[in-house]
């Protein structure tokens, strides 16, 4: 039976250089929301002292599915949000990359208007199959075509190549 989802570990490190409006630096408490999928997100706690340099270094264990290209983070002050970033899933669950990999990422960070504002550092660690939480509500198994003869469960995918043909 094929998995449909691998847990993953992210670990919100800090941000940089968060502020309101392009110019005020935040003064409410931060929190930082990351998301899989409309279904699936956990928040950090308040970051209550930092400002425009909050720091949380804490870590969020939830299911990501194997169809995700990306994970949304969402920076809040308030009930406001601040900064987005959209992180490919390609950048810590890479095909060159194993499992348990601790992946350090920094991100810049766009307000509302698409403008800069801040960076966000995190770390990422795939953990293998998963069961945290957030049961990869959308998350299908890979489409391919079974191998001849049902030797083994491996899965050939076709990819296009381009060819020099002429007609």
């Amino acid at each position: 039976m094929e998995k449909s989802s691998k847990a993953i570990e992210i670990t919100v490190i800090s941000a940089e250089n968060l502020l309101v409006n392009k110019k005020q630096p935040v003064m409410k408490p931060v929190s930082v929301r990351v998301k899989i999928d409309p279904y699936c997100s956990k928040s950090t706690g308040l970051d209550r002292e930092g400002g425009s340099f909050p720091a949380w270094n804490e870590k969020l264990v939830m299911d990501l599915p194997v169809n995700a290209r990306f994970v949304a983070v969402e920076v809040h002050s308030g009930s406001r949000v601040v900064a987005t970033a959209s992180v490919p899933v390609s950048d810590f669950a890479g095909a060159n990359l194993p499992e348990n990999y601790l992946s350090l990422l920094s991100y810049r960070l766009r307000d509302g208007r698409g403008g800069k504002n801040g960076i966000i550092n995190l770390s990422v660690k795939v953990r293998g199959t998963g069961n945290s939480g957030c049961a990869a509500s959308f998350a299908r198994p890979w489409m391919g075509v079974p191998t001849a003869n049902n030797v083994s469960d491996a899965i050939v995918t076709g990819t296009p190549v381009s060819y020099g043909y002429r007609y």
